[in-house]
């Protein structure tokens, strides 16, 4: 039995959703149908006994022991019907005595056949409670008894039972008929729920088929731009995964038009200092082939340039995998940072790459959730920008306080329409095309920045320059480390 019902299970798990759902819908129809068919019938059955038992009492009352000569009947007992009356017609009606022995009266149809429970009344006639059953005749058809204890009215005569009995023919028919209308009715009423369940699961399933059409479309042609209608008031269970699809897609298609974008753009940026690369060790190559050797100068200008090309590829190479690295590898390496330390840590290095300008700090404390590397190389790239555009002998101010750190240099600053792009991927401005960079250290900052809940500014600084705003959500003390006991 077990194997049977987990061989069922196998199947029925392996069928589609639609046809699940229509057998699910279908049984559950058929056992609603099935207990109210069932429950009908029941009633319906004892309705019609309680018309068969009223009917039984009205005959008693029409010739009952007060009315009939029970007695006379008892003393000519005879088993034989009559039926000479129109009083009983098609009804039994019979004293039984204490020993079983049938005494008809001339109007029964025929004998009963009798049982102890008829003879338990005779036994009991003290009480004159009487009892209905479901019993047969002689000739084994099925009719419906009632038994009322005797008393003897006469010296010599026993105690008796009164049995009248009708037949159930006519009753069992209607029960019948009744079994297979409920019958036909519950066949048709589970045919109908199945297909109903059918219908209703591919009417409910049609987004799922076209969720399942869109991602076989996706994974056969790579096309994301494919959208799966929505309504917009719903918000059933298909309508959020369509919705979630949707995102997920659309996703999708930036993510990998920001890597098309990034490629190009690395292609484009890697493209002109590999140029000047090759272009030099070609002339150093073609010097030492053909014997003809460069001057002293010219070859240490040479030699510069190229390291100076190997420094700026290696810079974007960092930069293209910071930029690359995806949320997740991110999330690993997020902890507490003191801000203050970082920047401190990134001063430090600022003032060996401006030696000849001043740079003033004041920072305060303040903790952070971010990654310790990023985090400092996004501040560093701020430091650079002001060191790169500062004037020789310039000042850089720097300072943190509540979280706010602002680095303000007097350069020549950012024109206004140059503003909106200065956080782009390879964007730099056209003044600043001969100086060292990428173009990508703003755009490493913003992104770092935003991973870490904050937000970066640059703008005008009165009196000439330009200031740079981060703002970091935080604390001024760093939270005690997990685990440990609360202070008292």
């Amino acid at each position: 039995m077990k194997k049977v019902l987990h061989r069922f299970l196998h199947r029925f798990r392996t069928l589609p959703i639609r046809s699940r759902l229509a057998m699910l819908v279908a049984a559950a129809v058929a056992f609603a149908v099935a207990a109210v068919s069932v429950t009908c019938w029941f009633i319906v059955q004892g309705k019609l006994y309680e018309q068969v038992d009223s009917d039984l009492k009205k005959a008693i009352g029409m010739r009952g022991p007060e009315n009939g000569n029970i007695d006379a009947v008892v003393l000519n007992c005879t088993q034989t019907p009559q039926n000479n009356s129109n009083d009983f017609r098609n009804t039994y009606s019979q004293v039984v005595k204490a020993d079983g022995t049938v005494c008809l009266f001339p109007s029964s149809v025929g004998v009963v056949k009798v049982t102890k429970a008829d003879k338990d009344v005779i036994k009991n006639a003290s009480t004159g409670e009487g009892i209905y059953r479901n019993g047969t005749d002689a000739d084994g058809n099925d009719v419906r008894v009632m038994t009322l204890p005797l008393q003897a009215q006469q010296p010599g005569v026993p105690d008796a039972a009164l049995v009248v009995a009708v037949p159930l023919k006519g009753t069992e028919n209607t029960l019948n008929d009744l079994a297979l209308i409920l019958l036909l009715v519950s066949g048709i009423g589970v045919i109908g729920a199945g297909a109903a369940g059918l219908a209703v699961a591919r009417a409910g399933l049609r987004p799922i088929d076209k969720l399942t059409e869109a991602v076989e479309h996706v994974a056969r042609t790579e096309d994301l731009a494919i959208r799966i209608p929505v309504e917009e008031d719903s918000d059933d269970e298909v309508a959020r995964l369509s919705r979630s699809f949707n995102s997920m897609t659309t996703s999708l298609a930036n993510s990998r038009e920001l890597q098309q974008q990034l490629i190009a753009d690395a292609g484009h940026e890697l493209r002109t200092p590999l140029t000047s690369l090759r272009t030099n060790v070609e002339l150093l190559t073609r010097s030492e082939e053909t014997g003809r050797p460069i001057p002293p100068a010219d070859r240490k200008a040479l030699l510069a340039s190229v390291k100076a090309q190997m420094t700026e590829l290696a810079s974007l190479i960092g930069d293209l995998q910071e930029l690359s690295r995806s949320e997740g590898q991110r999330g690993e390496r997020v902890q507490v940072v003191s801000l203050q330390d970082t920047v401190e840590a990134a001063l430090r290095r600022a003032r060996l790459r401006g030696p000849e300008l001043t740079i003033t700090a004041d920072v305060q404390p303040w903790y952070v959730q971010s990654e310790p590397s990023a985090l400092e190389r996004a501040v560093v790239n701020i430091l650079d920008n002001a060191v790169k555009f500062s004037p020789e002998g310039g000042t850089i101010e720097v300072q943190l306080t509540r979280g706010v750190l602002t680095v303000r240099d007097h350069g020549p600053g950012i024109p206004a329409e140059e503003l909106p792009h200065v956080f782009d991927r390879f964007w730099r401005s056209p003044s600043a095309r001969a100086l060292p960079g990428s173009g990508l250290g703003l755009s490493i900052v913003a992104r770092t920045v935003q991973q870490a809940g904050g937000e970066v500014t640059l703008a005008h600084a009165r009196g000439g320059g330009t200031v740079a705003t981060v703002r970091i959500p935080g604390a001024p003390t760093a939270p005690p480390p997990e685990g440990s006991a609360p202070s008292r």
